[in-house]
């Protein structure tokens, strides 16, 4: 009998028996039958399942290699290079985006374990919880920085209506504000633990940072939790305004 059998092949390249029974339904491979029905390979199977595995290896699917296969079996070496170089231009595209991807991913991920070792909580979780592995201008965190740019005009987005209606939300949230103390450039706001809406704490000051941007807030969920609001001198009185002023 003048061939491989499929088993014999397998043994020959190392790859699976059924791999190449899939190869050869898939037209990767083709086979002639014996008298008896097997299927016989020559020896350039060999080297198609090498070319194969190699194109494999390097991410292409079966359609993309069906169509390399047709120039590497009757064409020059040129013509695979020219079937296969775009091919793998869109996929190192594709892994470095994905590369990219995965280091946003991962990034989140370590975020979220710094944020959650750094709330300190004897009771249930709160609102606070949800902003896990966010961008800090909207988690609540220890320690939160939002800070302005030095050239951040002194200027608020907000309307009237809008401002008003921010005021009071401030106010409702700082009513557990136990203590004010003066700091260099604004003021720190102690907080009974038990009464503080850390939640709706860390949104207030998300959404302030974006319509009031010299505003710089940092707030620290410990024990008891404080929250920081600093300003450029000019604006200083806004801060006492909408946080309070110090204790004497």
């Amino acid at each position: 009998m003048d061939g491989l059998k499929v088993s014999e092949l397998a043994g020959r390249t190392g790859v699976p028996a059924s791999t190449v029974r899939y190869y050869d339904t898939e037209g990767l491979l083709p086979a002639r039958r014996s008298e008896s029905g097997y299927r016989l390979y020559d020896d350039t199977a060999v080297e198609r399942l090498a070319f194969i595995g190699t194109a494999k290896s390097l991410g292409l699917p079966l359609p993309e290699i069906r169509r390399l296969l047709d120039p590497w079996e009757h064409g020059l070496c040129t013509d695979v290079q020219g079937e296969l170089d775009p091919l793998l231009e869109r996929h190192l595209a594709d892994t470095e985006e994905r590369i990219g991807a995965l280091r946003d991913f991962a990034a989140r991920l370590q975020r979220a374990r710094h944020q959650l070792a750094a709330i300190d909580r004897d009771g249930p979780c709160d609102p606070s919880c949800a902003f896990l592995g966010q961008e800090r201008r909207t988690t609540a965190l220890r320690e939160l920085p939002l800070a302005p740019s030095d050239d951040q005009p002194i200027a608020c987005t907000l309307t009237g209506a809008d401002r008003a209606e921010r005021s009071q939300r401030w106010h409702s949230a700082l009513e557990s504000v136990t203590t004010r103390t003066a700091i260099d450039g604004g003021v720190r706001l102690g907080f009974d633990p038990a009464r503080a809406r850390l939640g709706e704490l860390a949104e207030l000051a998300a959404a302030e940072s974006g319509c009031c941007a010299f505003f710089d807030i940092t707030l620290r969920f410990a024990d008891p939790p404080t929250m920081e609001v600093r300003a450029p001198a000019d604006a200083l009185v806004l801060v006492h305004e909408l946080f309070g002023e110090p204790d004497a």
